[in-house]
């Protein structure tokens, strides 16, 4: 298998490989699946499915446990040998559990046991196609950082891809650019990127307003001239000149000082900066990026932000949503901060199971971005996860307890939840939770109905 193959391929590109022997299962399976929108290739023995591998990268493998020649354990180990990262499900009968728990200790996804429903089969393989997807796309995301280590925007939701569409359009461009959003939610990746993005020769600087005292802001923002001060023994360029040709980021910037607020309003529109303590209006030609997780034209209306500056800097907005509202990236970015944390620790790539992402996407992220990173390292050295310690929403001890009940058990036990968190977030209405879920609505009735969940009772309790 070509590198090439390998790199540029999607999980929703590659197809679902069948192995089943008994003729009428395998078309039963492979119609079920094709239904549901997979792409299949089906094989009668391990065999020929080994030889379809040495010739096309199979997105994930289901496989019947006995077949005739090599068995659904002995494919499992071969294939894995030319493709760590492949998911593959092992379907058994009554007798053969212990034999599929030891699959399981080596590396299968999971198995179904016969006789199984259509919604069994076609649920397994979409969660499976799912973790491929995560581990793919988490692969070409490491190939994307760049000599300094610098974290790509990550995240397919269609906020995170509008956020994108932004960056691409006004990069290129010299305007300036406000970015609102919660703490935490990576404001500076989102600067960062638009920098990389801009072709600008000159540096990214980047400037905290909150973490400066005021007694210093001056100095750091505009420089100063020898003598300016006591202390002032020589020269010294601040942070808007050393940013000439390149990037100024000034997060938190509700934080800064009223005063000089407006000395960056003539930055801004002048593109000149005076040294403290000098007479000389030195030219610079810096793009200004700034953040902020405040509503700064409340914060306009009370007095502490100066209106002028708000509209100017207010010509073109960024809005980064909070990770709460883009749970679809959890994934995504949970992969690759745990690549992230464990090269940092040097410890392995601790794996967890779908409960646990399940719990994670369920959970509100007040920290956002930042405190999945702070969760993700935890997990990564070993302890538990900090989320809480109540069933179904517990920590690393909990995923080690969790052993005693099946996956299916845990999956839907983490569903549940999920499932009234967002009945909790919409007062109770299931069309707009099924909406939030991303689910038709009948879906999301069948679900309540399996569950024994009375949406009635979640009324009044809306965001």
């Amino acid at each position: 298998m070509s590198t090439r193959t390998e790199n540029n391929a999607s999980a929703s590109a590659l197809p679902v490989f069948l192995i089943e022997d008994d003729p009428d299962v395998r078309r039963a399976c492979t119609q079920s699946l094709l239904i549901a929108g997979f792409e299949v290739r089906s094989f009668a023995d391990a065999e020929a499915a080994l030889a379809a591998q040495a010739k096309e990268m199979p997105g994930m493998v289901v496989s019947d446990l006995r077949l005739p020649g090599q068995d659904g354990l002995a494919l499992l180990r071969e294939m894995r040998q030319h493709d760590r990262e492949l998911p593959v499900v092992l379907i058994t009968g009554h007798g053969d559990v212990s034999v599929a728990v030891e699959a399981m200790r080596e590396g299968a996804h999971d198995f179904i046991e016969k006789p199984f429903a259509t919604e069994r089969l076609i649920s397994v393989v979409q969660q499976a196609m799912e973790k491929r997807a995560l581990l793919l796309e988490n692969r070409r995301l490491r190939e994307c950082l760049n000599d300094n280590g610098e974290v790509p925007l990550i995240g397919q939701s269609a906020a995170m891809q509008a956020v994108r569409r932004l960056i691409a359009g006004l990069a290129p461009t010299d305007v300036d650019i406000l970015i609102n959003g919660p703490t935490g939610a990576g404001k500076e990746v989102v600067a960062r990127a638009i920098h990389a993005a801009s072709g600008r020769r000159g540096p990214f600087v980047a400037i905290n307003c909150a973490a400066l005292p005021e007694s210093v802001f001056e100095s750091e923002m505009f420089g100063h001239e020898a003598g300016a001060f006591t202390g002032a023994g020589k020269r010294r360029i601040g942070k808007i000149e050393y940013a000439h040709d390149g990037t100024l980021f000034l997060d938190e910037i509700e934080s800064m000082p009223l005063a000089l607020q407006a000395k960056l309003l003539r930055v801004l529109q002048e593109r000149v900066v005076e040294r403290l303590g000098g007479n000389a209006s030195i030219p610079v030609a810096c793009r200004i990026v700034a953040a902020t997780k405040e509503d700064l034209r409340q914060a306009a209306d009370a007095g502490r932000f100066r209106a002028d500056l708000y509209y100017r800097l207010n010509v073109v907005a960024i809005e980064l949503p909070a990770l709460r509202e883009r749970r679809e990236d959890i994934p995504l970015l949970a992969a690759f901060l745990m690549q992230q944390a464990a090269k940092r620790f040097g410890r392995p790539v601790p794996e967890w199971m779908n409960a646990d992402l399940l719990r994670w996407q369920a959970y509100d992220w007040p920290g956002n971005v930042r405190e999945l990173g702070n969760m993700v390292d935890r997990v990564c050295l070993g302890l538990p996860d900090g989320l809480g310690s109540s069933e179904g929403n517990g920590n690393g001890n909990d995923r080690g307890a969790g052993l005693n009940r099946s996956l299916t058990q845990q999956v839907d036990h983490a569903e549940q939840q999920i499932i009234e968190a967002a009945l909790k977030d919409s007062g109770g209405n299931v069309a707009q939770a099924a909406e939030a879920l991303q689910l038709p609505k009948k879906t999301l009735y069948d679900k309540l109905q399996r569950h024994g969940i009375v949406a009635e009772r979640f009324r009044g309790e809306g965001k």
